[in-house]
C-alpha cells in the first residue's frame, strides 16, 4: 500500500494529498502517517510547499470527516433504538445503555472531537458518534479543523526537517499506531468485561 500511495502523490502532488487523506478518513486502515510525512518529503524535492500540504491534508481530513459526520446522523438513536429492541438480547444492551452512552457523548463530546483528532484510528471514528449526537455542524468542523491542523502540521514538518529519513517518523508513528491499537483494544475487553459482569 505505501508504493501505492507514494506513486499517487508522486503523480497528482496536491490533488493526490487531498484525496488520499479524504480517503484516510473515511478508511482508516490507510495510513495518514505515510501520507503526510512523505508529503513533507516532497515539499524538498518538489515545488510543493510546506504551507500547502499541510493546508490540501487539512482539507481532505475535513472532507473525510463530513462524510463519516453524515453516516451518524444516519444512524441517529432513534434507528439505533430499533436495532436495539430486535438485537439488544443478544449484546446484552437495551434503551436506557443507549441513552447513557448518547448523554455521555453530548456533556463531554465537544472535546472529545477535537483530542480524538490527535490519536490514530479514533481520530476518524470520532466523527460518527458526533453525527449520531447531532453535534451541531459548524462546531464540528471547527474542532475537526483544530485537531487536524495540529496533527498534519507535525507530521508534514517532520517529514520536512527529516527529508530522505522522512520513513523514520512514519516508522515511529506506525509503532505508536500499534501501541494505541493495543490499548483500545485493551480498554474495550476490559468495559465488556465489566458491563456483562453487572449484567450477570
Amino acid at each position: 500500500m505505501e508504493n501505492w500511495i507514494i506513486s499517487i502523490m508522486n503523480e497528482f502532488g496536491y490533488i493526490g494529498i487531498f484525496l488520499l487523506i479524504a480517503l484516510e478518513n473515511i478508511f482508516p486502515p490507510i495510513p495518514s502517517e505515510v501520507i503526510l510525512t512523505f508529503a513533507g518529503f516532497m515539499t524538498t524535492t518538489s515545488n510543493l510547499s510546506v504551507t500547502g500540504a499541510v493546508a490540501v491534508s487539512t482539507l481532505g481530513s475535513v472532507a473525510g470527516a463530513a462524510v463519516l459526520y453524515g453516516v451518524g446522523r444516519l444512524l441517529d438513536v432513534e434507528r439505533l433504538e430499533r436495532i436495539v429492541d430486535r438485537w439488544g438480547r443478544f449484546l446484552r444492551l437495551t434503551r436506557k445503555d443507549l441513552h447513557k452512552a448518547d448523554a455521555w457523548f453530548s456533556r463531554r463530546g465537544v472535546w472529545t472531537v477535537f483530542f480524538c483528532r490527535l490519536v490514530p484510528l479514533v481520530r476518524s471514528l470520532i466523527s460518527i458518534p458526533a453525527g449520531m449526537a447531532k453535534m451541531k455542524f459548524p462546531l464540528f468542523l471547527l474542532l475537526t479543523t483544530a485537531g487536524t491542523l495540529i496533527w498534519n502540521t507535525i507530521l508534514v514538518n517532520a517529514g520536512a526537517m527529516l527529508g530522505a529519513s522522512w520513513e523514520t517518523v512514519a516508522g515511529f508513528m506506525d509503532t505508536f499506531s500499534n501501541v494505541v491499537y493495543v490499548l483500545l483494544a485493551g480498554a474495550a475487553l476490559y468495559l465488556g468485561a465489566r458491563f456483562i459482569k453487572k449484567r450477570v
